[in-house]
């Protein structure tokens, strides 16, 4: 599936998600996916940061678009684990998030997240999501 593809599923699939919640696709590649969000003041924490919730909320969306460019529209894969990892303020902005597959298999899917603001070598935050194929 393409960028426009995975946007039109995720807009289907999520049909009640608020505006600035979950992200939209960039750019799709064999391997990888890059999304962007645009978060609004629900998203922040005290403290004026991005959440972390809204963080790795992020980070399995973008995971699971890049399962679906490789498996196609298939609504129930589903995140069997996340393990998210802080590794610097997150100031409010866009967000961007490059997700790259490590392993595709008939069963699982592995792959590395990359949340970032400003500079694509200072990310955010970087988790690593994993989902169970139907």
């Amino acid at each position: 599936m393409d960028a426009d593809a995975l946007n039109a599923f995720m807009e289907q699939a999520f049909p009640h998600a608020q505006p600035g919640t979950r992200g939209h696709v960039v750019s799709a590649a064999p391997g990888h996916i890059r999304a962007r969000m645009d978060p609004n003041e629900k998203a922040l924490r005290p403290g004026g940061l991005i959440s972390g919730p809204t963080q790795m909320g992020f980070a399995d969306m973008a995971a699971y678009a890049l399962v679906l460019a490789h498996i196609g529209p298939v609504a129930m894969a589903v995140t069997s684990a996340l393990n998210y990892q802080f590794l610097r303020p997150c100031r409010p902005g866009p967000l961007f998030a490059d997700a790259a597959m490590l392993r595709l298999g008939k069963r699982l899917a592995v792959m590395d997240v990359r949340i970032w603001t400003d500079d694509a070598d200072k990310p955010v935050g970087q988790a690593n999501v994993t989902y169970a194929i139907p």
